[in-house]
């Protein structure tokens, strides 16, 4: 009866033993790869599988998140054939858990050496200041082609990210002097150019300034001009209408005697104004006939009177 339950026991502890070795809990984002025979029987995802005993062994395991894989530094030589020292970081993901097992060895060793010699020609067809410009152009090119090769073995490349370019010291120098004469140089110009620009607006106020002087002087002279044409036609005006209240004063009865008067005072006070001018002084022969003067200037009216008018000679009075 002891030797019964002894194997009884022996039993049960045989199968639940199977049953661990056999029993497979999958992880999510894990997929295990499956040999019957040593053959390949099926891809495992996430979730809980029996193997059979004896027959079915899981061989690979694998993780199906996206990996950064890093890419150590290495010498790459520019077209200008300048020394840099390059790494960088690879991210891929496994789609295949089949060919990733069978395809290849040891894919991500072999991934990281094809990220560096597709680097390495990429480095090579540019010159060095453009290798810091044209990291994204670098990085689409290496991705593409690690990813067409990687394809066989199950595993895509998504991305892949230039992390650090060291140029050595010399060149680093020499990039620095460079830099900072360029900077020297636009400095230079846009000064040159903020004084082009001054002189550029100074002449033009000049110019603006001498324009407007010259209209507001052609404003003026034709201001003035109008004026003094106002007043010479006001004089004129008021010359004419003076002369004809004279005619027409003469003209009246007792007028040519009035006239008479008044050319005498006229002699009289203009004579008296000579004499206190000067020491010297002309006296006419006829100073004192000033009867024969009155009658030359009465002679001139009425001569003036019988001119011919617009309708014919004015009678005297």
């Amino acid at each position: 009866m002891e030797v019964f339950t002894i194997a009884v026991i022996g039993v049960v502890v045989l199968v639940v033993v199977t049953i661990a070795k056999t029993a497979t809990i999958v992880p999510q984002q894990r997929a295990f790869v499956v040999e019957n025979l040593g053959k390949y029987s099926r891809t495992l995802r996430a979730g809980f599988h029996i193997l059979i005993p004896f027959v079915e062994r899981i061989a690979y395991k694998h993780s199906l998140k996206e990996m950064a894989v890093d890419i150590p530094e290495q010498v790459c030589i520019t077209k200008d054939n300048v020394q840099v020292g390059v790494d960088g970081v690879l991210y891929l993901q496994i789609l295949d858990a089949r060919r990733a097992s069978y395809g290849i060895q040891d894919y991500i060793f072999a991934i990281s050496q094809l990220a560096q010699t597709t680097l390495r020609s990429e480095i090579g067809k540019i010159d060095l200041d453009r290798t810091f410009e044209e990291r994204a152009m670098i990085n689409s090119n290496v991705v593409r082609e690690v990813d067409l090769a990687s394809d066989p073995w199950g595993v895509k490349v998504l991305r892949y990210e230039i992390r650090n370019i060291n140029p050595p010291h010399d060149v680093i120098a020499a990039m620095e002097k460079q830099m900072r004469a360029e900077r020297e140089k636009r400095a230079v110009i846009l000064e040159s150019e903020g004084v082009r620009d001054a002189e550029v607006n100074r002449a033009e106020g000049q110019k603006q300034r001498i324009i407007k002087e010259s209209e507001a002087s052609r404003e003026s002279q034709v201001n003035e001009a109008e004026g003094e044409a106002a007043a010479i036609e006001a004089v004129a005006i008021a010359t004419a209408s003076g002369l004809r209240s004279v005619a027409a004063a003469v003209n009246a009865p007792g007028g040519l005697d009035a006239m008479q008067l008044r050319i005498a005072e006229q002699y009289v006070t203009q004579f008296g104004a000579i004499a206190k001018e000067g020491n010297t002084l002309v006296v006419p022969a006829n100073l004192a006939d000033v009867a024969s003067m009155l009658a030359l200037a009465t002679n001139i009216v009425k001569d003036g009177d019988d001119r011919p008018g617009p309708s014919g000679p004015r009678p005297l009075p």
